[in-house]
């Protein structure tokens, strides 16, 4: 699955289906709070609540002139969310690349990763680290950025 929209859009899709069926019981406002669950759902599972992704090379030009780590992660995945929530408004200062968007990031994460897309993977410093804690993301954004 690589369209960044599937996810989220399956979310809609059942939240829509259970919600006409709720209402078509007489359970109309069970409907709408469960409409809005699956519609936040979706939202949280979508490239919108993510920085904007570049391109893997551009990312990798950017971190070398800045020292900010970049962050390989796609759409869907629950670690990656966890980080970007986790890192608040500092997510913004970091280079995202979606690497179902760009297929060099998906290269870069699987040289990484030993043939395997696991991400979030965090580049700093020209070494990769699978899923790290967004406390020592944090800790590692230069204080210039």
């Amino acid at each position: 699955m690589k369209r960044p929209w599937t996810v989220p859009m399956l979310y809609v899709l059942c939240g829509a289906v259970v919600a006409a069926w709720l209402v078509s019981q007489g359970s109309s406002g069970t409907a709408a709070v469960l409409l809005v669950l699956f519609v936040l759902l979706a939202v949280a599972h979508s490239p919108v609540i993510f920085p904007r992704s570049i391109g893997a090379l551009e990312a990798q030009r950017r971190s070398a002139a800045d020292g900010r780590p970049v962050v390989f992660w796609r759409p869907g995945c629950a670690y990656c969310l966890r980080m970007r929530l986790k890192l608040g408004r500092s997510a913004r200062r970091l280079h995202w690349v979606d690497i179902w968007r760009d297929p060099a990031g998906a290269a870069a994460v699987r040289a990484a990763n030993d043939g395997d897309e696991t991400v979030p993977t965090v580049l700093l410093a020209g070494r990769a680290h699978v899923n790290p804690d967004p406390a020592w993301v944090r800790e590692h954004l230069s204080p210039s950025a």
